[in-house]
């Protein structure tokens, strides 16, 4: 159940960058190598989809629970790419994610299964993305990127390093 009371099938969370807020694209020198990485993805994300509607899920996993058994037919997916939506921004029209299964524990898994839930992870994550719209997250970030705009263009520019 999630904090409405609802019931859920699938867990998805996620970390989610509007990419038309991506200033620079460097990252910096002291950057560790996974968060080096993570700046080259977003960076290739936006040469390959650019920012207009576009905005980069990370540090994002989707959990299937087959059973009512916590030890017995869990799938265990990671994700990260983009989501893109509507002119309005009200409604996720498609995604491109990198998937990969992390852990499983289903003794009857094969091949075309795992295939097809990793297609399933995509439609999965944009009915998540539409919920995530009308919980009005979206709305939220983007209020708090343009006050990070504002600020800065009020300091002429600068708000300091990487921001």
């Amino acid at each position: 159940m999630d904090a409405s009371g609802e019931n859920l099938w699938v867990d998805i969370r996620f970390d989610c960058l509007p990419l038309r807020s991506v200033g620079r694209m460097d990252a910096p020198l002291d950057a560790s190598p996974k968060f080096r990485q993570l700046c080259g993805n977003i960076k290739a994300a936006i040469e390959r989809h650019g920012s207009h509607n576009t905005y980069y899920l990370y540090n994002a996993t989707c959990v299937f629970h087959l059973t009512n058994n916590a030890k017995v037919g869990k799938l265990d997916f990671r994700f990260e790419g983009c989501v893109f939506t509507d002119a309005d921004d009200t409604k996720t029209i498609r995604t491109d994610l990198a998937i990969r299964l992390k852990e499983e524990t289903c003794d009857w898994l094969n091949e075309p299964v795992i295939q097809w839930f990793l297609q399933t992870v995509g439609e999965a994550v944009r009915c998540e993305f539409d919920r995530y719209i009308a919980a009005g997250d979206l709305e939220q970030a983007r209020q708090r990127l343009a006050k990070i705009q504002s600020e800065s263009d009020d300091a002429g520019g600068f708000l300091g390093m990487y921001l």
